[in-house]
């Protein structure tokens, strides 16, 4: 829904606020058409329908894995591609992963997202989109900006989404703004926006290996921006997530593994998640299972608190971008 033209709409209908307010309620409670929003009458039901769709967004795909992770494709009015994921727990998570951007600037080499070309910044709706669109089918209670593109860089209007997601039933406790280490965005949220959660993409704990990977770390170099993280949790008193994508003969080693212990202690600011690698069809492996335990033991026993992320939707093309990459071949 275009909260702009909602509002718009509202006005030249000369309806009161609330009744805005009611609109997204209902579509925060997963309605899928005006029809449902019983306490709208027939006559303001059916004029809302003729000016308004009730998306931004147009589905072109959606694959359901057999873990049940479920991934869909989305075309925006000027036929963007993005992509948004719902994971599956058996714990009773229903976890989004949802995007921010459609392509992304910033070229990291291992993902799939940074190959295309970038489109532009996804508006507040876009990417509230995304979420409703997986909210119609069942309730949802964790969000990840971990999709394509860089949320730091599109941050008034992922802030925005994420003061609304709460209304969807995810809290803001359980909702994660991942960045690969945007600084100026990392200084903002330290001080600004609801109290989310922060997860920093390092993926190497030495500038020379991250500068070969993530280009980024050529501007926002690694201390720095691992210094504004400490900044955030002295601030925020939650934990910072450290995501490591384990790339087979990259960044695996035990020395690496070492060498990133002594980056992150002294303090206890930090949990580390070491994420098996979704091969994207470029020029990486994915690390062994072996290698990986072997990496997070180093860690363990340094004090650092490790764990491994279970890999969700392989068999979809899950990882980020791969879906919109093909769309957009």
């Amino acid at each position: 829904m275009d909260l702009k033209q909602l509002d718009t709409t509202m006005t030249e209908l000369g309806q009161p606020a609330y009744r805005t307010r009611q609109v997204w309620q209902w579509l925060a409670r997963g309605a899928g058409s005006f029809d449902e929003m019983s306490n709208l009458s027939v006559e303001l039901r059916e004029q809302l329908a003729e000016r308004l769709p009730i998306t931004t967004l147009n589905v072109d795909a959606e694959a359901l894995s057999v873990d049940g992770t479920e991934k869909a494709l989305f075309m925006t009015a000027d036929q963007r591609p993005i992509e948004a994921v719902l994971m599956r727990y058996r714990d009773g998570r229903r976890s989004l992963c949802l995007s921010s951007q459609s392509g992304c600037p910033l070229t990291c080499t291992f993902c799939a997202t940074g190959a295309m070309k970038f489109g532009r910044n996804l508006t507040e709706s876009e990417i509230l989109d995304q979420a409703l669109h997986f909210r119609r089918k069942e309730e949802v209670n964790h969000t990840v900006f971990m999709g394509m593109g860089e949320p730091m860089m599109n941050l008034d209007n992922v802030l925005a989404v994420c003061e609304r997601l709460p209304d969807l039933g995810i809290a803001n406790s359980h909702t994660t703004i991942s960045t690969v280490g945007w600084l100026p965005g990392i200084k903002t949220v330290t001080t600004e926006g609801p109290a989310v959660r922060l997860a920093l993409s390092l993926h190497a704990p030495n500038d020379g290996l991250r500068s070969k990977i993530m280009p980024v770390n050529d501007r926002y170099p690694m201390k720095d921006v691992v210094d504004a993280a400490r900044e955030w949790r002295h601030v925020r008193k939650r934990k910072v997530f450290i995501e490591y994508l384990m790339l087979d003969g990259v960044n695996d080693s035990e020395d690496l593994a070492h060498e990133l212990a002594d980056l992150l202690l002294p303090k206890n600011d930090f949990k580390v998640n070491l994420i098996p690698y979704n091969p994207t069809g470029g020029v990486y492996g994915g690390s062994p299972r072996e290698s990986i335990e072997k990496f997070k033991n180093i860690l363990m026993k340094r004090g650092i608190h490790a764990t491994v992320r279970l890999t969700r939707g392989r068999d979809i093309d899950a990882a980020c971008g791969q879906l919109a990459a093909k769309a957009a071949a």
